[in-house]
């Protein structure tokens, strides 16, 4: 990996930023994200918008068990009208970074080939991204973890790993936050790398989950959060004023959907 891009991959997104002059301060709220950018009209979207992150689903076409190529998709779809390969190209020369997200480990490999062919070009973070335990409500399959590891790993020694749980959110129930077995199961699992993590955590599971997730983040500076949250789940400005109370503002990303992401950053005073 050429130096500049393998520097990039390593750093912490905030200082990337900031470094490039593109954000003002070491604040992870800053960072603006694109969430979703699978179809061809999507990634060009998010790589002509500001943003500074593209997220984005892979799979293999005909979703799991299948051995086509890596397509941009997220379960339950099977099919795209974009390729990893092609949505490569179509990002590798911005000035955004991006996180791959995967939902299988057979995807793993084929794609993370395709990215090493790009590798010299990219000169911004990378994240590669997988649930690999179980966390709240959560009953989708997790992607083994040593497998998942060993194989970033083995191709990208330096990239920032994105490490998650599968979670739920039912509404008009009680809904159990991110437990001490979970996180020290996760820790356990992290303490063994050398490279940034970012544990990517559901919005409305956070509040509940403040003591436990505090004392994971300091298990290693290496370590950061990232809010995200999914279409259907409630959750209020305040909660997210209270994780950023709770946490370092340079190691919490938020990778919100509207209308709390702008309120939020009114509320923040972040532009």
């Amino acid at each position: 990996m050429a130096d500049e891009a393998q520097g990039a991959w390593s750093e912490a997104a905030v200082d990337h930023f900031l470094r490039r002059q593109r954000i003002r301060a070491r604040d992870g709220a800053a960072i603006r994200w694109f969430h979703a950018a699978n179809s061809k009209a999507r990634a060009g979207e998010a790589a002509r918008s500001d943003v500074h992150m593209i997220e984005a689903d892979v799979l293999l076409r005909g979703g799991l068990g299948g051995n086509g190529d890596p397509i941009m998709a997220h379960p339950p779809e099977t099919d795209s009208d974009n390729t990893l390969q092609e949505w490569l190209k179509e990002v590798v020369n911005t000035n955004k970074g991006i996180k791959l997200d995967f939902k299988s480990l057979e995807a793993v490999r084929p794609s993370l080939e395709l990215l090493e062919q790009v590798e010299q070009q990219l000169r911004q973070p990378v994240w590669i991204n997988a649930d690999i335990l179980p966390g709240p409500n959560g009953n989708s399959a997790v992607v083994d973890a040593e497998g998942f590891l060993d194989t970033v790993t083995s191709f990208f020694p330096d990239v920032t790993l994105s490490l998650g749980w599968t979670t739920g959110w039912h509404p008009g129930k009680h809904n159990e936050g991110y437990d001490w077995v979970m996180v020290k199961e996760m820790a356990q699992i992290c303490s063994t790398l050398s490279q940034p993590v970012t544990f990517p955590v559901r919005a409305a599971l956070v509040r509940q989950s403040i003591s436990e997730l505090c004392w994971l983040i300091q298990q290693s500076d290496r370590y950061s959060l990232t809010v995200w949250t999914g279409k259907e789940d409630v959750y209020s400005v305040e909660d997210l004023l209270y994780i950023r109370e709770n946490f370092d503002k340079s190691r919490v990303y938020y990778d919100i959907l509207e209308p709390q992401n702008s309120e939020f950053k009114k509320a923040i005073g972040v532009e």
